[in-house]
């Protein structure tokens, strides 16, 4: 069984990687919002493309109009940092009872 524990652990350590480049992507993106970029920048382009997947499911559930501000990153933020917290600790608890 120490083999699918050590798959379920590396799963995890990937998750955990991608989880954490998602974050540091939306945090960018955030700061990026307050500078006004160039929106012809193939960067920032690439930057919209690869984190409006994952915010815009949180902009459909609180709407900027409301209030004015977009919150979605915060929203989003903290769903990854819960994904990191329980879905990736359960998995590298998995792989350690099973190697």
């Amino acid at each position: 069984m120490f083999v699918a524990g050590n798959l379920i652990s590396a799963l995890a350590t990937i998750l955990d990687y991608l989880l954490t480049v998602a974050n540091w992507l939306i945090i960018i993106r955030a700061l990026l919002s307050w500078v006004n970029p160039d929106p012809n920048n193939p960067i920032v382009q690439l930057l919209y493309k690869v984190t409006e997947p994952i915010l815009a499911p949180f902009r459909r559930l609180v709407p900027s109009y409301t209030i004015g501000i977009d919150i979605s990153v915060i929203f989003a933020l903290i769903f990854i940092w819960f994904l990191k917290l329980f879905v990736v600790r359960t998995l590298f608890d998995i792989g350690a009872r099973l190697g």
